[in-house]
């Protein structure tokens, strides 16, 4: 029998039958990509431990994580390999490194930033505003309430919200409704939208009151269970979807290639799906299908236009791998006979839909160059 649990913001449904995955007649309802977590162009499954911190570090495609101290949990694909819910096949799995206590200034989360043309019908910002509503299965080894927040690119609005997870290691689908924001800046172009934090471990300094609009940019809710508070404690979560609704719907599951092109517009690489990046391989395998990126030659020069397979959202950062996986190296070939690696490339002309990689004033007799890459234009 199904149980409703009231939290603080939203309400617990512990029932599989409300948000079956399954195709969509929608377009654009989730404005989540990679909620279900399938891709994973980075690290194909493998576990990352989050130790950089000050910055945004992208783990599954558009997801990142956020850490103000090093080393107190891992992000991977599927950990543990536990049975996700129904309708699904992965999900996202933290586990705590340690049981480090919280400062008032700390700030633990996973994060998706939402651009802007996939907001901007909302209205937020104005007094026409939509309501949405946030909807995730989550499963941790703890139990209690959990926060996290919607907040804008400036980090000058943000909506905390909270929400129950009754029983241990038990799959729990939570809705929560958020009117939608009638006053500061939110952007309708390329840029961000909105960030959708959830909680590992936020300090009281960066949390607020849940369920209220606040002048300010907290991250989770006041009084949120710490999941790296507790050494081994585990956080999984799948089937994220964030809809322009007063309740949840099913979620929303794109064809495959749709849901990859649609994070290629943020991250993409040469190398083949199942390949890890900066790993040392064979072969590079060309978007359209050839073994390498031949390059053109001169007497001074050796360089290779490659177009995106996907435009991306602004002008890419992007890093060149040699055969060896050196970054910004290249692989050369002595008329077509022998390889060698680390033939130092430098990267010109980046754009939304490609870039070109060239090799100057060679002293070896280079009859060719490969080479693999990725891209980058994350929010």
């Amino acid at each position: 029998m199904p149980v409703t649990i009231s939290g603080t913001n939203g309400v617990t449904f512990p029932d599989s039958s409300l948000q079956a995955a399954a195709a969509s007649p929608y377009v654009l309802k989730n404005r989540i990509i990679n909620g279900d977590f399938r891709i994973d162009q980075r690290n194909n499954g493998a576990s990352v431990t989050a130790s950089t911190t000050g910055n945004e570090i992208y783990t599954l495609d558009r997801w990142s994580y956020y850490a103000s101290q090093a080393s107190k949990f891992t992000v991977q694909q599927n950990a543990a390999a536990v049975t996700p819910p129904a309708g699904f096949t992965n999900y996202l799995g933290i586990t705590s490194s340690s049981a480090y206590s919280i400062t008032s200034s700390d700030w633990f989360t996973i994060k998706q930033s939402i651009e802007g043309f996939n907001g901007s019908d909302l209205g937020w910002g104005t007094a026409n505003a939509k309501t949405v509503t946030l909807s995730f299965w989550v499963r941790s080894s703890l139990t209690g309430t959990f926060g996290g927040s919607v907040r804008n690119s400036l980090g000058n609005r943000s909506y905390p919200f909270s929400y129950s997870i009754p029983v241990a290691n038990t799959w729990t689908l939570i809705s929560i409704t958020i009117a939608g924001d009638t006053t500061g800046t939110w952007a309708t172009d390329n840029t961000t939208f909105a960030q959708i934090f959830f909680g590992l471990g936020v300090g009281s300094s960066n949390s607020g009151t849940a369920g209220a609009w606040a002048a300010s940019g907290f991250g989770s809710a006041t009084g949120a269970t710490s999941v790296v508070g507790t050494n081994g404690a585990t956080f999984y979560i799948t089937g994220v979807q964030l809809e322009q609704n007063t309740s949840a719907t099913p979620f929303e599951r794109r064809l495959y290639n749709q849901e990859l092109a649609n994070c290629q517009r943020y991250f993409q690489k040469s190398y083949k799906v199942g390949t890890v990046p900066g790993t040392a391989v064979s072969t590079f395998t060309e978007m359209n299908g050839r073994t390498g990126l031949q390059g053109v030659t001169t007497t001074t020069e050796i360089f290779r236009e490659v177009k995106y397979i996907v435009t991306m959202r602004t002008d890419a950062s992007v890093t060149i791998y040699d055969k060896a996986g050196a970054a910004g190296k290249v692989t050369g070939t002595a008329y077509g006979i022998a390889d060698y690696n680390n033939v130092t490339a430098n990267i010109s002309e980046t754009s939304m839909t490609g870039f070109v990689f060239n090799i100057f004033s060679y002293t070896s007799a280079l009859g060719g160059i490969s080479a693999a890459w990725t891209a980058s234009a994350e929010l």
